[in-house]
C-alpha cells in the first residue's frame, strides 16, 4: 500500500523523532512510503515568518498544505500516517487529506490533538481536564511553552480543529500503550472502535553485550520537569544523606530547560555526574557498564522507549508507576517501580537493588532482555499495523 508519512520536527529531537524514523524503515519493508516532513527551526531565526503570521498559521498553514499537495501528487498515497503536526504543519494537513478523500491513521506519541502541552501535565499534577475538553488548567499552567499567551492560542486552535469536522477523516488512531488508549475511551475523546494499541517495535542487538556491572545509575532524556528530574535529583540527595561516600554514582545524560537545577545538585553532591547530551559509542559504554537505568517521570508516561533501550542491554529498570511504564517493567522481575514524584520510593528502589546479589540483578537484566525481544518483535509489529490499515482501508468515512 501507499503510504504518506507526515512529521513535524520538534526544535528538541527526542524519542518521538527516532521512533517515526523506526515506523517509517518497518513500513518500507513491506510498503511504499513516503515522506512530507516539516521542522519547528523553520520558524526560528531571521527567515522564520513574524510572530503574527505564525499565530494566524498555527491553524491552517498554507505553505503547508502547498508541500503537502506536491508530495502527495508525486506519491499518490491511500492511506496519510500523520505524527506531531504543530506547529508548522498544522491541521491543514488534515483538511488536505479530506479534500483529497484520502483516509488518515493519527500515531499518537503524546496526548494531542487533546492537550495544549501534549503532556497533560505541569508542575507535579495531571492535568486530565484536557481530555474532556476543558482546556482552563493547562491555560493557567501555560502549558505549551510555558506562556499562558501561546497556550491560549493553542487552545484555540484546537477548538478550531474540533469544529472544524476534519478529524472525522481520521478513521484510525494509534495509541502506543494500553494505558493511553484507556484513558482517551474512558474520556470520551476517541471511540473504542476507532483506537488501537500499538506498542513500538525495536531494532535489538543480535547479542547483549557481556554483562558489565560498575555500580552506576544511568538517566537517559530530556532534563524536564516530566521526566522526573527533580524526583531524581531528591532521591540521590537523601541517599547521599544516609550512605556518605558508600553512595553509587548517578549519572545524568540529556539536556534541557532542567539543566540548572541538575548542576546545583551536583555541585553539592558528589555521587551526581553530569554527562551532557550523548549518542552512539559513549550512549553504548554507559549502558554496558551501568547496574541500572532509572526512568522516574511523574507525567502520564505514554510508553517509556528509554525502557527497551536498558533491556536490549540486559539491564534492571527502577521506574515510576506511571502511564506505559507499568506495561514494560514487572516488579521483582525486570526490575522496580515506584510511586510517581516520591523520592523517598525510588529511593528505597535504589537500596532494595543495592542489597541484590550481582546474580539476582543480572537475572533482572536478562529477563528484560527476554521481554523486549518477545514483545518488540517487528514482524509482529509490521503484522499488526497491516491489520489496522486493513481496517483503516476498508472503513466508511
Amino acid at each position: 500500500m501507499r503510504i504518506l508519512q507526515v512529521f513535524n520536527r520538534y526544535l528538541h529531537p527526542g524519542g518521538e523523532e527516532k521512533s517515526v524514523e523506526r515506523i517509517c524503515r518497518h513500513l518500507s519493508e513491506r510498503h511504499e512510503v513516503s515522506r512530507c516532513l516539516f521542522d519547528s527551526k523553520e520558524w526560528q531565526g531571521p527567515t522564520a515568518p513574524s510572530t503574527l503570521s505564525q499565530a494566524m498559521r498555527l491553524f491552517y498553514n498554507p505553505a503547508a498544505k502547498e508541500r503537502f499537495d506536491q508530495i502527495a501528487d508525486q506519491s499518490d498515497p491511500q492511506v496519510i500516517l500523520t505524527h506531531n503536526l504543530y506547529p508548522v504543519a498544522s491541521p491543514a494537513i488534515y483538511h488536505a487529506a479530506k479534500q483529497r478523500q484520502i483516509p488518515v491513521i493519527q500515531y499518537l506519541h503524546n496526548f494531542r490533538p487533546f492537550s495544549v502541552g501534549g503532556t497533560l501535565y505541569s508542575r507535579g499534577r495531571i492535568l486530565d481536564d484536557a481530555l474532556h475538553g476543558n482546556f482552563g488548567p493547562e491555560l493557567r499552567e501555560g502549558a505549551w511553552q510555558g506562556s499562558v499567551i501561546k497556550s491560549a492560542l493553542f487552545a484555540t486552535m484546537l477548538q478550531m480543529l474540533y469544529a472544524s469536522g476534519w478529524l472525522q477523516n481520521v478513521r484510525t488512531w494509534i495509541a502506543i500503550s494500553d494505558f493511553m488508549r484507556d484513558q482517551l475511551i474512558n474520556a470520551g475523546a476517541v471511540s473504542p472502535d476507532r483506537i488501537f494499541t500499538l506498542r513500538h517495535s525495536w531494532d535489538a542487538r543480535p547479542m547483549a553485550p557481556d554483562v558489565s556491572d560498575q555500580g552506576t545509575y544511568l538517566f537517559l532524556g530530556r532534563l524536564v520537569e516530566e521526566k522526573g528530574i527533580a524526583t531524581l535529583c531528591q532521591a540521590w540527595d537523601m541517599l547521599r544523606s544516609k550512605l556518605g561516600a558508600a553512595t553509587p554514582f548517578l549519572h545524568i545524560a540529556g539536556e534541557g530547560p532542567l539543566l540548572p537545577l541538575v548542576q546545583s545538585h551536583a555541585a553539592s553532591n558528589p555521587s551526581i555526574r553530569m554527562l551532557g547530551l550523548i549518542d552512539g559509542e559513549q550512549k553504548s559504554r554507559e549502558l554496558t557498564d551501568c547496574r541500572a537505568l532509572i526512568a522516574p517521570s511523574t507525567w502520564w508516561e505514554p510508553l517509556g522507549i528509554v525502557v527497551y533501550e536498558a533491556f536490549d542491554y540486559a539491564k534492571p529498570v527502577l521506574a515510576a508507576s506511571s502511564g506505559g511504564l507499568t506495561e514494560t517493567v514487572t516488579p521483582g522481575t525486570t526490575g522496580f517501580l515506584h510511586e510517581a514524584g516520591n523520592a523517598e520510593s525510588l529511593m528505597q528502589d535504589v537500596l532494595k537493588l543495592e542489597s541484590m546479589s550481582t546474580d539476582a540483578r543480572a537475572d533482572m537484566g536478562k529477563k528484560g532482555r527476554e521481554w523486549l525481544l518477545r514483545e518488540t518483535s517487528i514482524l509482529a509489529w509490521q503484522e499488526r499495523f497491516d491489520h489496522i490499515l486493513q481496517n483503516t482501508h476498508i472503513a466508511p468515512p
